[in-house]
């Protein structure tokens, strides 16, 4: 059980450096590859070694999986971390590369079909004892569609059983409007990720969305480490997490059992590797299980945070075969961390691009900002708009949101438009203060 000597990253920005500097910390040499729009981008200039793989466009470049396993092989990398997005949860790439005798640093690719497939989790859940959310298995037709709204009671999603980011999902407040609402997540679900499949849950209102971070090792071993509140999101983006939860709803009876059961869950597939487990929380207390994320999360610098653990490191030794050699008591969670993505976008939520003309990132004590910017870097327009990852910690909840809003004022980034200022705004808020806020909070503030 070695470590790899050469991890090639699939990815670019922020996490693509993210995982450059683990492995830096291991020894391991990088791999980073990039597009034409990405010649001057800083995860190519802090690897080892960079190649160019496409155009602009994720298709020609971060998606382009022939190019990728190519620069894999002839550079010598024993492994590819896929990052997030991207080829991150691609069933197809991830059998690849155990075909040319690549390590795909994530779960194995049929536990990935699996979980990845959200109708067949939920069942999967089902079986492990994990109670769902109510709902129906897969529509067959947009009639079906309108039957099962009826049965289930209004409101109801239509989900899409692949993919994520928000895209094929469709609220429905009238069994009469399921038709329409099926018709339209199936055609975004087909384009977005080359399958149309839907399913349909109760729309459970108001609710907090709460995920466990999980990780397997290849030896049977897994663990919990924590819970991070996502209830704040803006058409199912998220955009800030804190860890952990402060729902006073999730009582430490809820929350032990809540751990339990995502470790039972993951346990139950033969999960290896770092993932994340989705559940919705009701004010009782009551939780159902969502979906799952087999993959690194955006958010995970919360959790390194208040468990002391990183998950990147973590992922890599698991893929590499090392047992986790900790037991669930080991795991302390001490201390509240808080995540502000940053992104680039103008007031009213459009996206922006341009040259990086000023950058000033702020820093002190258990401050951190995860990103790709300096001075000079430009923003595309091809490619997802966030930024950076501002990350506070502190003993109390009371002083992380004090040290984020202080973090956020000193943020400076000229050239491009930012959501800062929104993120200022929400930490002012008195429903988000109290910590009893739900998945509607941005819904009811600013739409």
């Amino acid at each position: 059980m070695t470590m790899f000597q050469k991890v090639l990253i699939a990815n670019r920005g922020e996490v693509a450096v993210r995982v450059i500097r683990a492995c830096k910390e291991m020894g391991v040499k990088t791999v980073a590859v990039y597009s034409t729009a990405d010649s001057e981008a800083l995860h190519a200039t802090l690897a080892d070694e960079a190649y160019c793989i496409g155009g602009p466009r994720a298709s020609e470049s971060y998606l382009n999986t022939d190019a990728i396993l190519t620069v894999a092989l002839e550079s010598g990398a024993s492994a590819i971390h896929p990052g997030y997005g991207f080829l991150s949860e691609n069933v197809e790439f991830a059998q690849e590369c155990s075909d040319h005798g690549l390590v795909f640093v994530g779960p194995s690719p049929e536990v990935m079909r699996r979980m990845g497939d959200k109708d067949e989790a939920r069942r999967t859940a089902r079986a492990a004892g994990v109670p769902v959310v109510p709902g129906c298995d897969l529509l067959e037709s947009a009639e079906q569609a309108r039957d099962e709204a009826e049965r289930i009671g209004c409101p109801v999603l239509v989900k899409a059983r692949a993919g994520g980011g928000g895209r094929g999902i469709r609220k429905v407040e009238r069994p009469e409007d399921a038709p329409a609402a099926f018709e339209t997540a199936s055609a975004e679900a087909q384009a977005a990720f080359g399958d149309g499949k839907c399913y349909m849950e109760k729309f459970v209102s108001p609710a907090h969305h709460v995920e466990v971070q999980v990780i397997g090792d290849k030896h049977g071993n897994v663990l919990s480490l924590g819970e991070r509140e996502c209830s704040v999101q803006r058409r199912n983006q998220k955009l800030l997490e804190e860890s952990p939860s402060p729902c006073p709803a999730l009582s430490e009876d809820v929350r032990l059992h809540m751990g339990a059961c995502a470790r039972d869950l993951a346990r139950s597939v033969g999960y290896e590797g770092v993932g994340t487990i989705e559940f919705l929380l009701d004010d009782s207390g009551s939780f159902w299980f969502m979906e799952m994320n087999t993959r690194l999360q955006v958010e995970h610098p919360v959790t390194e945070f208040v468990t002391g653990k990183d998950l990147v490191k973590w992922q890599l030794r698991v893929a590499a075969g090392v047992p986790l050699g900790s037991s669930q008591e080991d795991i302390c969670v001490a201390g509240h961390a808080i995540e502000c993505r940053i992104n680039a976008e103008t007031a009213d939520f459009r996206p922006s691009c341009g040259g990086i003309t000023m950058l000033h990132v702020p820093s002190g004590p258990w401050v951190r900002f995860d990103s790709s910017l300096y001075v000079g870097c430009v923003v595309p327009p091809y490619y997802d708009s966030l930024l950076g990852k501002l990350v506070v910690y502190s003993p109390t909840r009371e002083e992380a949101i004090r040290k984020m809003r202080s973090a956020l004022g000193e943020l400076v980034i000229d050239g491009v438009e930012c959501n800062a200022y929104l993120q200022l705004d929400l930490l002012s808020n008195g429903e988000f203060l109290s910590g009893n806020y739900h998945t509607n909070l941005m819904e009811r503030l600013y739409e």
